[in-house]
C-alpha cells in the first residue's frame, strides 16, 4: 500500500503499508482525556457514529484485562474486543482490536495511544500495526477513517462536560 493521507483539518490520518497513524489534539488536560478514553460510561458517549452511543460490555484497564463494545442505538456496526498488553496511565495504552464477525476474523490489530501534555492540551497518537496490508485496505474500504473521525469529534465534544 502507498501512504495515503486520510485527515481533516483536525485529525491527521495517514496510512502506509500495515500501519495507520492518526493524530488529533484535544483541548483537555491528558487526565480527562485518558479518563473518557478508558471508563465504560464516558466510552459509551463516544464510540461509534454520530447520533450512536456504544455498548461498553467490559472495559477491564490492565495488562491481560479484556474490553469488548457493541453498537448500540440501531445496532449498526460491528462489536469490536480486544486485551490490554499495557497500560501506563495517563500516557500510553496497547491493547488488541479486533472485529467480532461471524467468520471468527483474523489476527488482531495491535493499537498502541500516546497522550501527550501540551500544558493543558493533549496530543493523542493513535498507532495500530493490522496483521497485515490486506485487512488494513479492507477496513479503509469499510470506512473506518470516518468512523475514527466522528469518533474523535465526539470525544472532543464530551471533554468539556467531563471537566
Amino acid at each position: 500500500m502507498t501512504r495515503q493521507e486520510l485527515g481533516d483539518a483536525s485529525t491527521s490520518i495517514i496510512a502506509e503499508g500495515a500501519d495507520l497513524t492518526m493524530e488529533r489534539v484535544f483541548d483537555a488536560p491528558r487526565e480527562l482525556v485518558w479518563t473518557a478514553m478508558t471508563t465504560a460510561e464516558h466510552v459509551h458517549n463516544w464510540w461509534g457514529p454520530h447520533g450512536n452511543f456504544a455498548n461498553v460490555e467490559l472495559m477491564d484497564v490492565r495488562p491481560g484485562g479484556k474490553w469488548r463494545i457493541t453498537p448500540g442505538g440501531d445496532g449498526r456496526g460491528v462489536a469490536f474486543a480486544g486485551e490490554f498488553l499495557e497500560v501506563a496511565a495517563p500516557e500510553r495504552l496497547v491493547r488488541t482490536s479486533a472485529p467480532e464477525t461471524g467468520d471468527g476474523g483474523g489476527p488482531p490489530a495491535i493499537e498502541t495511544i500516546t497522550l501527550a501534555d501540551l500544558g493543558g492540551r493533549t496530543k493523542m497518537t493513535y498507532h495500530a500495526r493490522f496483521p497485515s496490508e490486506e485487512v488494513i485496505a479492507f477496513a479503509l474500504e469499510q470506512g473506518m477513517t470516518k468512523g475514527v473521525l466522528e469518533q474523535f469529534d465526539r470525544l472532543a465534544d464530551l471533554l468539556p462536560a467531563l471537566a
